[in-house]
């Protein structure tokens, strides 16, 4: 989360400056509407799950969540009132996952230090403790790019739009959290960092629908997210995310 905070932080500096020197060329909308800078910083809401696996892999819905923040900015093509515009950009994309029935992965000794397996927690830490957080999170830099279509073609800040894209992440971060209380009654937080078997580059295709300032998306993960023979029983697991987005500017 710090490395968010600090991306938006620098994203909004930038901004800044970006709007200072464009003021006199792009109005702004009246108060309380979003400034007309061309470029987009979005804010990504939803949920992340899992197809083609194992039975035993599977989520909870609203514990498995998703937060992307990425800024993207338009280049138009075929001309400046074909409704057409391209947007590549950057971001971070984080995908939390709570597995049923208390479980979690933990590395496998059996097939070395970048694996894992899923166990119960309390098989790891003891039966005699109280779960109180148990998710897994995998943390990526990503590199979006859209093709869009405005349907309002003389102004592209107003009217729907909808597109068609990808995206390609690289893995830079992955974790479980547990936090507990033991048998004396005492609160503890495990948090263990490594690969878990994960690939380091996802990629996939995202769609999107909305307005300007709010879209619904979609993102379905072409390749698997674990490497072959190093995920839980030789998962062959890829990803689906979707929710919805608030665009900043």
């Amino acid at each position: 989360m710090k490395k968010i905070y600090a991306l938006l932080i620098l994203t909004f500096l930038f901004k800044g400056i970006q709007a200072q020197d464009q003021e006199n060329k792009f109005p702004k909308t009246p108060i309380g509407g979003r400034p007309n800078i061309p470029s987009d910083l979005s804010l990504e809401f939803g949920f992340n799950q899992l197809t083609n696996r194992a039975a035993d892999l599977g989520v909870n819905f609203f514990q498995s969540r998703t937060f992307n923040i990425y800024y993207q900015y338009p280049i138009n093509l075929f001309g400046d009132n074909s409704g057409f515009v391209l947007k590549p950009g950057i971001g971070i994309g984080t995908d939390k996952m709570a597995f049923q029935d208390d479980q979690n992965l933990f590395n496998n000794p059996d097939l070395g230090n970048e694996s894992s397996q899923l166990l119960p927690v309390t098989d790891v830490l003891g039966d005699n403790i109280v779960i109180n957080t148990n998710t897994f999170a995998a943390n990526y830099f990503d590199i979006p790019i859209d093709i869009v279509y405005h349907f309002n073609k003389s102004n592209y800040t107003s009217g729907f739009r909808a597109s068609v894209g990808g995206k390609i992440g690289f893995l830079y971060n992955a974790h479980s959290k547990i936090k507990y209380q033991d048998s004396n009654g005492l609160e503890r937080k495990l948090k263990d960092s490594q690969n878990y078997g994960l690939e380091k580059i996802r990629y996939g295709i995202s769609v999107k629908a909305g307005t300007p300032g709010f879209y619904g998306w979609g993102y379905f993960g072409l390749n698997q997210i674990f490497q072959p023979g190093l995920g839980p029983d030789g998962s062959q697991a890829s990803q689906i995310n979707f929710g919805v987005a608030v665009t900043l500017f």
